[in-house]
C-alpha cells in the first residue's frame, strides 16, 4: 500500500509484518494495563482531581526530553500566582500543559485528530504561528560525534502530502490494533519533523490524543515521557534503525512496552493520591468542626497542591472570610502548610507534593 515514498520517508502503512507474534505478544500485555487503567479510573467519582496534576507532571517530563528544565515548586508558584515572574522554561512548561488540553478539547469536540488541531497544539506549545516548515528542517545529529544521523524532508509540497497521509491514517479505522498504530504513528511524525520547533513535544501530545481519540483512556491521563526520559538512548537508536534497517518491530516493542510500564506507574500513581486523599477526608472528619467539613473542600485541596483562598471561592465553597477560615482550619489539622508568595498566602498539600515529586 506503498505509494511513491517522497524525500525518502515512505507513506504509511509501512510496507512489513506489524503483527508479528513478539509485536502481538507485547500488544496484549499492553492492552491488558491500558484496560486496567481506564477501568480504575472509570470508578473515580471525579478524575478532574487526578487530570491536572498528572497533565502537570507529563508537562514536566516532555520538556525535560527536549532539555527545557523547571522545578515542581516553580510550576505550581506561576500556576497560582499572577504576580510571579515566570522564566522561560516554566513557561514552556506551562505551554505544553494548555496544549494538552487545547488538543482534548478539540478532539472531544470534531471526534478526529487533525493536521489543524496539530497545528494548534504546536502553536500553543511555541507561543506563535510559524505553521509547517517552509525552508529545509535541521538536521538530526548524534550529540556526542556532532555526525548528521537524518535529514528531515524539506519541501513544503513534500511535508504537506506526508502530513495528509498521516492525518488519513490516524483517523481511518483499518482494524490495526489502535496501539500497534499509536507507534507507526508516533515514528512518522517525528520522521516528518513538520515544525521549526516543537516536533517531540507536540509528538507526545499527538500519542495521548490518539488513544483518547479511540477510546482506550477516557482522559489524556496517561504519558509516555517518564519512560523515555529512562530509555533515550533505546528511543532515538530504535527511531533511526526504522529509517536505515526498516526495524519496525523492535521500535513498535519499545512504544508497546513503554505504554505497559507507564499504565502500571500511572496506576499506581492514581491509587496513592487516592489512598492519601481518603486518610485526609478520615482526618478532617475527626478532626474538623461540621461545620467545615465537606468532601468538596478536602477534593479542592487535592486538585493540584498549592491553592489558595479564590479557589474555594470560585469553587462555590464559601466566600472570602469563610474560604480563609477553612483553609486555616486544614492547616491547623496538617493538612496543609501556608507561605507568603508576594502579597498572597499560599496553602501547600504538602504530602501530596512529595508524591508527586516521585
Amino acid at each position: 500500500m506503498n505509494d511513491k515514498p517522497f524525500n525518502e520517508l515512505p507513506l504509511l502503512p509501512p510496507n512489513t509484518d506489524f503483527e508479528s507474534k513478539k509485536i502481538l505478544k507485547q500488544s496484549i500485555k499492553a492492552n491488558r494495563e491500558l484496560a486496567r487503567l481506564k477501568g480504575y479510573c472509570s470508578l473515580l467519582p471525579n478524575d478532574s482531581i487526578l487530570l491536572s496534576s498528572i497533565i502537570l507532571k507529563e508537562a514536566t517530563a516532555s520538556s525535560e526530553i527536549e532539555n527545557i528544565i523547571t522545578t515542581q515548586d516553580e510550576l505550581y508558584k506561576a500556576l497560582i500566582s499572577k504576580e510571579m515572574k515566570t522564566d522561560p522554561q516554566t513557561k514552556e512548561v506551562l505551554n505544553y500543559r494548555s496544549a494538552v488540553w487545547i488538543g482534548y478539547n478539540e478532539i472531544k469536540e470534531r471526534e478526529i485528530l487533525s493536521i489543524n488541531t496539530i497545528l494548534k497544539i504546536q502553536a500553543e506549545l511555541e507561543g506563535n504561528n510559524a505553521g509547517i516548515r517552509k525552508v529545509p528542517g535541521t538536521s538530526l545529529m548524534n550529540d556526542t560525534t556532532g555526525e548528521i544521523i537524518y535529514t528531515p524532508p524539506s519541501d513544503e509540497t513534500v511535508i504537506n502530502k506526508l502530513l495528509a497521509n498521516l492525518e488519513k491514517f490516524i483517523n481511518i479505522d483499518d482494524e490495526t490494533d489502535y496501539l500497534i498504530k499509536m507507534a507507526m504513528i508516533h515514528y512518522q511524525f517525528e520522521s516528518i519533523h513538520p515544525f521549526y520547533d516543537g516536533n517531540g513535544r507536540t509528538g507526545r501530545i499527538i500519542n495521548i490524543l490518539y488513544l483518547v481519540l479511540n477510546g482506550l483512556i477516557d482522559s489524556p491521563i496517561l504519558y509516555l515521557s517518564s519512560y523515555i526520559i529512562k530509555n533515550k538512548y533505546q528511543y532515538y537508536k530504535l527511531l533511526q534503525e526504522v529509517r536505515t534497517k526498516d526495524n519496525w518491530e523492535e521500535w513498535i516493542i519499545y512504544i508497546l512496552k513503554a505504554i505497559e510500564v507507564t499504565a502500571k506507574d500511572t496506576l499506581s500513581i492514581i491509587e496513592s493520591i487516592i489512598s492519601l486523599m481518603n486518610k485526609s477526608m478520615n482526618v478532617c472528619r475527626d478532626k474538623l468542626p461540621k461545620t467545615i467539613y465537606s468532601k468538596e473542600l478536602v477534593e479542592l485541596v487535592f486538585m493540584q497542591p498549592y491553592t489558595k483562598i479564590s479557589y474555594l471561592v470560585n469553587a462555590g465553597i464559601g466566600e472570602r472570610r469563610t474560604a480563609s477560615k477553612y483553609l486555616k482550619a486544614l492547616e491547623e489539622i496538617g493538612l496543609l502548610e501556608s507561605f507568603k508568595l508576594k502579597k498572597e498566602i499560599i496553602y501547600v498539600n504538602k504530602e501530596l507534593y512529595e508524591l508527586l515529586k516521585k
